[in-house]
């Protein structure tokens, strides 16, 4: 199963690179995840305590959380680096910080994660083992967007 949602992916982004144009909306990857094209609002989230956001001090509080169209560069290897999104955290439109988040979909989260994930809608935010993490867990229509933060 998880070869051909491989294969799949693979083909996607080959037709991808090849020229042939995805849909304006959304780009399909392996595992069936549906990844956008364009930015997308993922939704607000409450941080409990100061973190790094790519390096930079973000502190707690309220954050709307945006999906950028910018991948990770360079590619990590052996992933798709659609899969891999910058995401803005922006407090009255302002961007406060940014991080990549991890896009997996609904069939892989299983393998990623041991806790049960927030219901479709809504996320969740948690202080990892050892308190030296928080990990931002959205879960959009089914499509999950894991954003790790280092403890600042």
């Amino acid at each position: 199963m998880k070869g051909s949602c491989i294969l799949r992916g693979l083909a996607a982004v080959l037709l991808f690179v090849a020229g042939s144009s995805p849909p304006a909306a959304a780009l399909q990857l392996a595992g069936n995840v549906s990844v956008p094209a364009e930015e997308l609002a993922l939704g607000t989230i409450e941080l409990p305590r100061p973190v790094l956001a790519d390096g930079q001090a973000l502190p707690a509080g309220a954050y709307d959380v945006h999906l950028t169209s910018r991948t990770a560069s360079p590619e990590t290897a052996g992933t798709l680096g659609e899969l891999e999104r910058w995401v803005e955290f922006r407090q009255g439109g302002a961007v406060m910080g940014r991080e990549l988040a991890s896009i997996v979909p609904a069939t892989e989260i299983g393998d990623i994660a041991a806790s049960a994930p927030p219901a479709s809608g809504s996320s969740r935010v948690e202080v990892l083992r050892g308190n030296d993490y928080v990990r931002v867990w959205i879960n959009r229509d089914g499509t999950h967007y894991l954003i790790h933060l280092a403890v600042g």
